[in-house]
């Protein structure tokens, strides 16, 4: 839930995330189907807390978290629910976006949520105020976590990006994956960490939709595993 990446090639999407946490919080569950309220959703599920940082729905919804808004900020010990929490109740809705708007994040910490429903959105919670950004969808974008990466960092890694898909017009869904999996000759910043504090790359999951087609692939780094999920839609909105 450190660094988000979205890809756009034509009417085929590839939504990757890198999920960075400290060493003592326990590994995620496998994705599993899952459903909540009317709504079947497909998430890799944090045990901690029993919410997720990844998601997408049988509409072909996707939303996708991370840590922080803008800027670093002093974590409290009295939050009124997780994110993560928070995230699946959005993708368990049939409006994603209106919920969000409706929603009462008071007491929650601070974060940004990429939502893909037939737009894409970059929302922003920075504990007191919310903030709405429309993205084109027919371009390509790179997220990383302010609590994390300073602003210096976030542009490299950006450039970093940048070069991959500017330099490669076959990039598919696998290329993605092994791009999110290299560390780029530095544990401290780039896509794959593992700095002395204990912080570490746990995982890499993407999704990819096409048509009316979704497979979530999982990653899990500290294990050495892939796992596959295809996932049916009632209907992809793209």
């Amino acid at each position: 839930m450190c660094t988000v990446s979205f890809i756009s090639r034509g009417d085929c999407y590839y939504i990757t995330s890198n999920r960075d946490e400290h060493i003592s919080r326990p590994i995620s569950h496998e994705p599993k189907k899952e459903t909540i309220g009317s709504m079947k959703l497909l998430f890799p599920k944090d045990p901690k807390a029993g919410g997720t940082w990844f998601a997408v729905n049988e509409l072909g919804s996707v939303g996708v978290l991370l840590n922080g808004a803008f800027v670093r900020h002093v974590p409290k010990n009295n939050y009124a629910r997780s994110r993560g929490l928070i995230l699946l109740d959005v993708l368990a809705s049939k409006n994603p976006l209106g919920l969000l708007e409706q929603m009462e994040l008071y007491q929650i910490e601070p974060f940004t949520l990429i939502l893909f429903t037939s737009k894409l959105l970059e929302f922003r919670w920075d504990g007191t105020q919310k903030y709405f950004r429309p993205l084109d969808k027919a371009q390509n974008h790179i997220w990383s976590s302010a609590t994390l990466y300073q602003d210096e960092v976030m542009a490299h890694r950006a450039n970093l990006f940048g070069r991959f898909v500017n330099g490669n017009d076959q990039i598919n869904a696998r290329d993605v994956m092994i791009f999110h999996s290299n560390n780029h000759d530095d544990f401290e910043n780039g896509f794959i960490i593992n700095r002395k504090t204990g912080l570490k790359t746990f995982s890499v999951t993407q999704v990819v939709l096409h048509e009316d087609e979704i497979l979530m692939r999982h990653a899990d780094l500290l294990n050495d595993s892939i796992l596959e999920v295809p996932f049916s839609s009632r209907q992809l909105m793209v």
